[in-house]
Order: C-alpha cells, then sequence, then structure tokens
C-alpha cells in the first residue's frame, strides 16, 4: 500500500501474532463474528486483518473478489445482510463508493444491523464521508457507533490504533489558518468557515505505546502537529534489504511512522504525510482537504485528484500543482472546470494552485488499496507524460494477453529444449558406453581400463557442454591411499569423478549393482567394492573388506 517507492517490511510470526491478538482484544474478536471482506490478500488488511485475524479466532470469512465490489459496490452490503457479517473493513474511498454508485432502489430490504465494526482505514479517512454514511445507512440498520475509523501501517504488521467500542467517531474542528501557520490544532465550537475537520483514528492498541514529537525531535503536547513515532510488540525489523532505509525509520527505540498527527483527549488526529506536504509561503499545506473538495467537482471523478508540490525550475519555490481527472473533452467544459478548481483551492487555502492539470481517466496513480500515488503523479507532471493519449483499447488487451501468455511460452520452451538436450545426452552416453564397456572388458591392464575410462568421461562432459571445474587436487596425498567422500546426487557423480580425479580409485557401490550382469561385471572389473545395505550382517562385513581395501594401499 506504498505511496512512494515499495519497500518490503521484515515482520516476524511472533510480530504478526501480536498484532492480531492487540486487534482482537482491542474490538472483543471471537468465534462467533463473521468477517465480510473484498479486500486483496496482497494488502496488509485484507491478509493480515482479515484472513489471518479471521483464522486466529475461528471466525467465518466471507470473501469476495474486489471486482466484484468495485463494478457493483451494492454486492458488499449485501454479502454482509445475507451473511449476518458483524465485521467489516475498507479504505475511505469503497464508503464513498457506496453513497455515489449505489441507488435507493438497490437497497430495498437490505438490514446491516449485524454489523458491529466497520473499519475504515488504510488511506485518509475523510469526516464527510463518516457522517453521509452513517446519516444514509441509518435507515437500513447501520448504526453511528459501527463506523470505526482506524489507523495502521505495515511497519507494525497492520493496526496502530482503534476506538473504543460503542462511540460514534469523533470529529475534531479546529482554526484552518492557526493550524496551517503553526501547526496547533485550536477547537472551534462549529463548522463556520475558516476551520479545518479531523476525524479520530481511534487510541493505541494494548501494549502500543504513541508518542508526537517536533522535526527536531522533541515530545510535543496535546493538541500540537508533528511526526507520529510508535513502539509496540510487531514493530518491524526494518526494510528488506534496505539499510539505509532501515536507519531512517528509527528514532533510537521509537519507530518513525512517516505520518503527521497531533494528539486529543487520548485519540489519535493524523492530518497527512510528512512527504505529502507542501510548504508555500511559510504555511504548511495538506494536499487531502484540497483533492476532496475538488473531486466533488461536478465533471471531476472523484477519488481521482492529486495534489502535490512541485519546486518552480526558475526560482526553486514550491509550485501547489493540481491534476484532476475529468469525464468532459469540450474546451469550455474544460475551461469551467479549471476556473472552478481555481475558485475552490482559493476558497480552502486562500490562494489559487499555480497550475491546473485537468487529465484523461487512469492518470492518476494509485496504490493497491486506493491510495493516491502523489509522488508517482508528480513524476509524470515534471516529466512531461501527464494528458498523452493511452494507447486504443484494442492494442493494450492484446499486450495483457500477450503479456499473460509470455510465462506460459517461457516455459513450453524451457520444456522443449530440456527433452532436447536429454535426447542429446542419452544418444552420446549409449554411443559411447558399448565401446568403453567392451575396451574395459578386454583390455589386461588396470591402468589400460583407467586410462579409456577418464578419456570417454572427459569426452562425455566435452559433447555435453558441461564445464568442470577442479580445485584441490594437489591436496590429495601421492603415496598414500585416502578415502574421498562425495555428495550423491545423480549417477553422473560416477563420470565427474573419473574425468577430475587423476588417480585410481575404486568405487564403493551398493550391492544390487553389484548382482546386476552388465553394470555389475563392469564395476568389479575397475575394482569397485560392494556394500550390503539391507543385511546389517552383510553390510558390516562388507565395510570391514572396504576398510581392508584401503589398508592394503588402495584409494
Amino acid at each position: 500500500g506504498s505511496t512512494g517507492q515499495p519497500k518490503g517490511v521484515i515482520l516476524t510470526h511472533a510480530n504478526l501474532l501480536a498484532n492480531i491478538r492487540a486487534m482482537g482484544e482491542a474490538v472483543q474478536a471471537d468465534s462467533t463474528d463473521v468477517f465480510v471482506s473484498w479486500l486483496p490478500l496482497y494488502h496488509d488488511m485484507g491478509l493480515i486483518g482479515a484472513w489471518l485475524g479471521s483464522l486466529y479466532y475461528g471466525m467465518p470469512l466471507v470473501l469476495m473478489s474486489p471486482l466484484a465490489f468495485l463494478t457493483r459496490p451494492a454486492r458488499w452490503l449485501w454479502t454482509i445482510h445475507q451473511h449476518h457479517g458483524s465485521l467489516t473493513a475498507a479504505p475511505n474511498f469503497a464508503y464513498e463508493l457506496c453513497l455515489s454508485k449505489i441507488e435507493d432502489s438497490d437497497l430495498k430490504g437490505l438490514d446491516l444491523g449485524s454489523l458491529r465494526l466497520a473499519f475504515n482505514g488504510a488511506e485518509p479517512v475523510s469526516p464527510n464521508t463518516v457522517r453521509r454514511f452513517s446519516e444514509r445507512f441509518a435507515a437500513y440498520g447501520f448504526r453511528p457507533q459501527a463506523m470505526a475509523p482506524v489507523y495502521g501501517l505495515a511497519e507494525a504488521a497492520v493496526g496502530l490504533a482503534f476506538p473504543p467500542l460503542g462511540r460514534a467517531p469523533p470529529v475534531d474542528r479546529i482554526e484552518r489558518e492557526t493550524f496551517i501557520t503553526r501547526g496547533r490544532a485550536v477547537p472551534v465550537s462549529d463548522a463556520a468557515e475558516g476551520t479545518l475537520e479531523f476525524v479520530a483514528c481511534g487510541q493505541p492498541l494494548p501494549g502500543y505505546q504513541i508518542r508526537i514529537v517536533s522535526a527536531a525531535g522533541r515530545e510535543l503536547p496535546e493538541r500540537e502537529e508533528g511526526r507520529l513515532e510508535f513502539q509496540g510488540p510487531s514493530v518491524c525489523s526494518g526494510y528488506f534489504r534496505n539499510p539505509e532505509a532501515t536507519r531512517r525509520l528509527f528514532d533510537g527505540a521509537w519507530l518513525d511512522s512517516g505520518d503527521l498527527a497531533y494528539v486529543a483527549e487520548g485519540d489519535i488526529y493524523l492530518t497527512s504525510r510528512v512527504k505529502d506536504i507542501i510548504i508555500r509561503g511559510g504555511r504548511n499545506i495538506s494536499p487531502y482537504e484540497l483533492e476532496e473538495a475538488v473531486g466533488d467537482i461536478p465533471g471531476i471523478r472523484k477519488g481521482c485528484v492529486a495534489v502535490f508540490g512541485s519546486p518552480d525550475p526558475a526560482s526553486g519555490t514550491e509550485r501547489v500543482i493540481v491534476v484532476a481527472e475529468i469525464r468532459e473533452r469540450e474546451e469550455v467544459t474544460q475551461e469551467a472546470l479549471q476556473a472552478r478548481i481555481r475558485a475552490v483551492a482559493a476558497d480552502l487555502l486562500g490562494m489559487p494552485p499555480d497550475e491546473v492539470v485537468l487529465a484523461p481517466a487512469h492518470t492518476v496513480l494509485k496504490t493497491s488499496s486506493g491510495k493516491i500515488r502523489r509522488a508517482a503523479v508528480r513524476e509524470l507532471f515534471e516529466t512531461g507524460q501527464i494528458g498523452q493519449h493511452p494507447h486504443a483499447v484494442w492494442w493494450q488487451v492484446v499486450r495483457f494477453a500477450l503479456a499473460s501468455l509470455r510465462p506460459r511460452l517461457r516455459s513450453l520452451w524451457r520444456r522443449i529444449t530440456d527433452t532436447a538436450y536429454a535426447v542429446y545426452a542419452h544418444f552420446i552416453f549409449w554411443s559411447l558406453a558399448p565401446v568403453v564397456w567392451l575396451l574395459v572388458a578386454v583390455l589386461p591392464r588396470a591402468s589400460w581400463r583407467w586410462t579409456v575410462m577418464r578419456r570417454a568421461a572427459r569426452l562425455l562432459l566435452r559433447l555435453g557442454r558441461i564445464l568442470l571445474s577442479v580445485e584441490g587436487v594437489d591436496q590429495l596425498p601421492q603415496k598414500q591411499a585416502c578415502v574421498i567422500v562425495s555428495n550423491h546426487a545423480s549417477y553422473l557423480d560416477g563420470v565427474m569423478l573419473v574425468a577430475a580425479l587423476p588417480l585410481e580409485f575404486s568405487f564403493v557401490a551398493k550391492a544390487e549393482l553389484g548382482r546386476q550382469v552388465i553394470s555389475g561385471w563392469f564395476l568389479r572389473r575397475i575394482g569397485a567394492v560392494f556394500v550390503e545395505r539391507f543385511d546389517k550382517q552383510r553390510g558390516v562385513a562388507d565395510a570391514r573388506r572396504t576398510v581392508q581395501t584401503v589398508q592394503a594401499g588402495r584409494s
């Protein structure tokens, strides 16, 4: 779910268990619950929270395809109804989709009364979405106390803060100007102009501690914005094969989440990501509120707006850029949309954005959980790639088909080449084997037989394009018998040893080979010693004869 360059988080079995237990304790999960989820299993909320959490507590898990939800959001709610789901989870955009894409006629007979908790996390939680969802679906049994904004991150396994049970989500209204310029969350009594709203994302899970620190590392009091750091039993050990990022991750014993937040009355209020903050004229501008406001403009695709800072090439100062996906393409409509976006930004920020880019659908990049990848969109903007027309649909279908076929074609080609090589290798072996067998049979001296075998073995390897690298031969004793031990991987080991070693030696072979007419006679001609494997007494006697062979001066 990373909005930047994805990094592998190192988590242990103990980390996962600790986090699952803490989340279960916070929500009082047990086997009577039913979890309904459409979240992909390659995302931590779907894999650890839904799948492994349900497994640990022995509760039924009803899984849906993400596509089933995205194509028809009402399926999610009806699945909760049909299976009497008590727990579910989704990012904020999913609740927004239910508000914008589900008609009242699709909800006739729906009952969400079984739902204890609907977790809302994995991206910034909108107070407006929380409020509207609770109001609209109250008529269908949804209780405001069931809406549960939560906070977590992969570096803690998945969960870090959950709200107390039986409480509707608190929404904190604060003075906008004081917060933007001084980072202080001064509460106000009503939602008048010049206010900001943040929804509480819960309190630390049992066994976890959080703190808010300044850029200098000083711990801040309540209602002052700073970096959120935490400790707990599921803190990761770092990033996979990325020591530099791991070093930046920790502040002593505390892990730096990379999120900005403040605490009020024990609740965590997330305000932004450190890397997403735009500094303009001494003001810290968070992109989330403007993205949501622009997304509410008719003609703009909701949830498909990216606001970010980009340095001015001439002055180096930070510019505010808005990239918004649109549905309309007429010039008049685009001009009107740009004017509307500038007006909305001026109302919220006190100044218009430096540049507004209206882009076609699917320009604004997202993570697997639906979060805006602002850094990636900024890179597209700065390299001039936004607005380029995508390939035709038929060409994209062809590319996807070829991409899916490529691994299968590679696998098929590998099997064909492996089979061809096996046929070639068998042909070489069976061409040489009868000649070598006959020469070993007729040559009277053992040294002559070994010369034939060694040259044949090296020829076989050369024709089979098998490169043989031999080191340490000079360490073998020249005038003394020795025992050479080799890991037995295949019958090719014997060929390798004959080709590699300059001395004559006796193979120790299993007795079954000695009872075979062709191989047994051949092995005896080259001085092999046979050992019985299944009869203990005979095996001991054969082993003693092997020792006697070495004592007689033969390796």
